[in-house]
């Protein structure tokens, strides 16, 4: 098994930016991809950033593109996430998540899931 732990959610102002960080445990050799995901209120929970296990490929929303990086530390068993230029609709809980095999944006490919952080942008 693998457990995941986000950390790093916040409020910030319209343009600001945070650095949300994912820490993984258990089983770590066997991850491959991680991403991450994110829910607005009411909304059902979308795609962010993912990234290859040595780092060579990333996928970025369209919606990030731009604004936010995804980056891995695999001496930690950490994955972050760089977000700039927030804006509010950008408030979501963000969940980072993992998966043994090749790095996809797809939701259900990815069998562990961390709770989820907090991220509020206000005008």
């Amino acid at each position: 098994q693998v457990q995941l732990v986000e950390s790093g959610g916040g409020s910030v102002q319209d343009g600001g930016s945070l650095r949300l960080s994912c820490a993984a445990s258990g089983r770590t050799f066997s991850i491959n991809a991680m991403g991450w995901f994110r829910q607005a209120p009411g909304q059902e929970r979308e795609f962010v950033a993912a990234i290859s296990r040595i780092g060579d490929v990333a996928y970025y929303a369209d919606s990030v593109k731009g604004r936010f990086t995804i980056s891995r530390d695999n001496a930690k068993n950490t994955v972050d996430l760089q977000m700039n230029s927030l804006k509010p609709e950008d408030t979501a809980v963000y969940y980072c998540a993992a998966r043994q095999t090749a790095v996809t944006s797809t939701e259900n490919a990815y069998p562990y899931w961390g709770q989820g952080t907090q991220v509020t942008v206000s005008s």
